[in-house]
This record gives C-alpha cells, structure tokens and sequence, in this order.
C-alpha cells in the first residue's frame, strides 16, 4: 500500500509500505477512505518538533471500512464504516476504566516509528473493540456527512475536553486562545454546555466569522499583552475559563493572563517551545 512518510522538515513523500495485516486477535485493519492534517501535524513538517525521525509514518485521524477482524474482535466487523480517534487503547487498564485512554500503557498514538499511520490507504488498529467507533455505512458516500464527522476523529473531542477541563458550565464567561479547529471546536463546546459570553482570540478573518456562527460573542485580534489588557478590560478582571487551544508560549501566556483569580485553563494545544509558565502568577490568583 501507500503511505505518507516524514523525510525532514517540509520533505512528505508518498511512498510504498508493507500491507497491514493480522497480528493479535483483538486487531482489525481499515481501509482509510477519509483522513485529515492535524494542527500538530504541522510542528513536525516545520520542523518544529525535533524528536521526528526520517521514515516514520504521518496521520493520526482517519475513517475508512473494516477489512479484516481478529477472532476476538466482536463490535466491528468486515464491510463496516467507522472512524478512529487519534489514540488507540486497550479499554480495560485502570487508565481507560477512568477515560484517560491517552494514558493507557498499553496503548499509543497512530504513525511514528512503530505504528501505521492515518495518511495512509490502510491501517492496523490494535484494540479494536476499545478503539473503533462504527459510523452509519452510507456516511462514507455522503462527502457533507463525512466533513460533519471526521472531527469526531481528534478536533471535537479535543476543544470538548478542553472546555470540560475548563469547567465550562450553564453561564460561563470563556475565552477560547487559537482560531484553529481544535479552537473552533472547543466555541462550539462551550455553547453546547451553556456559556454566556465566549471571546475568541484569533488573526485569520474567515476563521473568525465561523467562530461567531458557532457561539462567539466577541473577538480579540490582538495578540500578547496587547490581548491580555483587552480581555481583562472587556470582561473587567479576566474570564472565568480559559480554552487554550495552540500550545506555544505566546498563547500559554495569553491564556493563563486572561483567566480571571479562581479561574481554570484548560489546555490541549500540544505543547512546544513553551520553556516557562508564569507560576507565581497561578499561585497568587489561584
């Protein structure tokens, strides 16, 4: 089969991989027939992220149909459309019992050294029954429907965590830092859950627009201190739960310079390049 290998920063190629196949009894492998880029997906092509190495595998949010089950796989079967999120796990540590499936020891994220990755034609998937997720059969011939539920796959989840960690609830003044999908997502997160007043901070136009169809009540361009003092002001003394949605210093500073004393920042912007956390800050604001 085909699939997306890293050579080096800006350098993906396209290139021809051993078929996935059958190894343990709870696998299954899938067809990819939809995948996605993931905003962390881009540390690596810039060459951000150093810990990447030539030949591994690239993707880590796919749907596609199974091909092949395990003998002990028993929820998906051949011929069934589903999506996979951007970890697989074994469903049954203490980790996954508690839904902290990206801590399971057992388990691991798609592509890398070892693993198939989601830009890809197929995929092993260990743990089938813990990690699938099926989908109705016909969402795979209706390209509207499968542009609604690829973000299921990573995006959704993530800007819906981030909200939850934020303690986002019926009335909550929030601020979402990063006008990205998982940011975009995590708007639409906090108005499913009730908030009154959502502020995105974001730079790019048409993102913007989408965010305020989503539920945004305001919008900050401004960046750093400049955005700090801005939301301080608008929301006199910073809001009540910070979305922090990018992962870098900048918007790490932002988020935790807007939460309001008491307040809680929910971050899932994968980290980088962030070397420092203003603690004494944390500290005196609770």
């Amino acid at each position: 089969m085909r699939a997306g290998i890293y050579h080096g920063p800006k350098d993906i190629r396209v290139e021809d991989v051993p078929d996935p196949r059958i190894v343990d009894a709870t696998d299954a492998v899938v067809r990819i027939t939809h995948a996605c880029i993931c905003g962390s997906d881009l540390w690596f092509y810039r060459g951000v992220a150093a810990n990447w190495k030539p030949g591994w595998r690239t993707g880590h949010e796919f749907a596609g149909v199974v091909e092949a089950v395990g003998a002990d796989v028993t929820s998906v079967k051949p011929g069934q459309a589903v999506i996979a999120p951007f970890v697989y796990s074994d469903g049954t540590c203490e980790f996954c019992l508690a839904g902290l499936q990206t801590s399971c020891p057992n388990g691991s994220a798609w592509g890398g050294a070892d693993d198939d990755g989601g830009q890809g034609e197929a995929a092993r998937v260990p743990f089938a029954d813990a990690t699938l997720v099926a989908i109705p059969d016909n969402a795979l011939s209706d390209d509207d429907l499968m542009r609604s539920i690829l973000p299921l796959t990573d995006v959704m989840g993530t800007g819906h965590h981030a909200a939850v960690a934020a303690e986002v609830d019926e009335g909550s003044i929030v601020a979402v830092v990063g006008d990205g999908a998982v940011g975009l997502c995590g708007v639409l997160a906090a108005a499913r859950l009730g908030a009154e007043r959502i502020v995105m901070l974001g730079h790019h136009d048409d993102r913007l627009e989408l965010a305020r169809r989503f539920g945004a009540t305001d919008v900050v361009t401004s960046r750093d201190d400049e955005a700090i003092e801005e939301v301080q002001e608008m929301t006199s003394g910073g809001v009540e739960s910070v979305l922090e949605c990018v992962g870098n210093q900048s918007s790490m500073d932002t988020a935790i310079g807007i939460a309001r004393p008491g307040g809680t920042v929910g971050f899932v912007g994968v980290p980088h390049g962030v070397d420092a956390l203003d603690v004494r800050r944390m500290f005196g604001e609770n």
